[in-house]
């Protein structure tokens, strides 16, 4: 039985890669999908293209938001509008690989599980391939996890059936790994699938290309997300950058 997988796409001013990003989902040797975009309130032609595509593909679901409220907002507005029984997301100018849905079911199924990701490569805005493979621990524990987000937000999927739709505050930055660490507290271990799945695009105004926004978005998920104090959290801090400098360079391989 190939059970719907809902993609969940938030966007806010992506005309220059919506439009790979959405063939990128078409394209999928998994057919049973929806893509259930949310538009921040774009102020380019992002919506008119979602737009031409949603018109020849009802698999395609665009719902439009009437202000800006933040793309933490808009991917809670896409869940809330998922119906699938599997949950993977992808950003708006990321690109999957055309078997990822289909290895990605299959896995969970023939091992049993209910959380699965992968690794994946990198491209620059113009989506020249770097050269650059982004792997993880094998398996990943809860707590490789608490001090590094391994997970590709792009690679991962849940079972909604087994975890129920996670939808976290709007306003709490990143986002994706709070989600990723609420189910590994569940489950402990997670298995990523050891090959690349999909194009993560490094972009100059990301939040990722930005080392103090995201120093200061890591320390609020110890501050926030788990409640430590300011100094013990400083402290986390510390080791967070310690295995991004020491450990996690050794997973980020040249291709």
């Amino acid at each position: 039985m190939n059970e719907l997988v809902s993609i969940i796409v938030p966007t806010y001013n992506t005309e220059k890669f919506i439009r790979s990003t959405i063939e990128s989902v078409q394209n999928q040797t998994y057919a049973n999908w929806e893509m259930v975009l949310v538009d921040d309130a774009s102020t380019d032609k992002t919506v008119s293209i979602i737009k031409q595509f949603a018109q020849q593909d009802n698999r395609i679901k665009l719902f439009e938001l009437q202000e800006n409220r933040g793309n933490g907002f808009a991917r809670n507005a896409a869940l809330e509008k998922a119906t699938g029984k599997y949950i993977a997301y992808l950003d708006a100018d990321d690109l999957w690989f055309p078997q990822k849905l289909e290895k990605q079911i299959n896995f969970l199924k023939a091992n049993n599980l209910h959380f699965t990701f992968s690794f994946y490569d990198s491209i620059d805005e113009e989506g020249n391939n770097l050269n650059r493979r982004v792997e993880s621990p094998n398996p990943l524990t809860y707590k490789q996890l608490f001090f590094c987000n391994y997970v590709g937000n792009l690679t991962a999927i849940y079972d909604a059936d087994y975890f129920g739709k996670i939808i976290l505050k709007a306003s709490q930055k990143r986002q994706d790994w709070r989600i990723w660490l609420t189910i590994l507290k569940q489950i402990e271990t997670a298995k990523p699938i050891p090959e690349p799945l999909a194009f993560y695009r490094i972009r100059k105004d990301s939040v990722s290309s930005s080392k103090f926004k995201l120093i200061k978005h890591n320390f609020g998920v110890y501050r926030e997300f788990h409640g430590y104090n300011f100094v013990f959290s400083v402290l986390l801090m510390m080791r967070f950058l310690f295995t991004q400098l020491i450990m996690k360079p050794k997973y980020i391989q040249k291709i």
